[in-house]
C-alpha cells in the first residue's frame, strides 16, 4: 500500500514540475472579481471576530490567569 502513495507522489511532483500550456483566456473582469473575493473574505473575518469578540477576549484572559498560578 505505501508503494501506491510513493508512485502517486512521484507523479504529482512530475506534473507540478512539468506543466503544460493551458490556452486559457482571462476575462478583464477577473481581476476585479479576485479583489472582491479578497475584500469579502477580510470583511467576513472581521464580522466573525466581532460576533465572537467576547469569547475570544475571555479565552485569552483565561490563558493569562492559568499561567500565573
Amino acid at each position: 500500500m505505501p508503494n501506491k502513495f510513493k508512485i502517486l507522489g512521484i507523479i504529482a511532483i512530475v506534473v507540478a514540475i512539468n506543466p503544460q500550456g493551458a490556452l486559457a483566456y482571462l476575462d478583464p473582469g477577473t481581476g476585479s472579481m479576485i479583489i472582491q473575493v479578497i475584500i469579502a473574505s477580510i470583511v467576513g473575518a472581521g464580522c466573525t471576530i466581532g460576533v465572537y469578540k467576547k469569547k475570544i477576549s475571555d479565552f485569552f484572559k483565561n490563558i493569562g490567569h492559568h499561567s500565573e498560578k
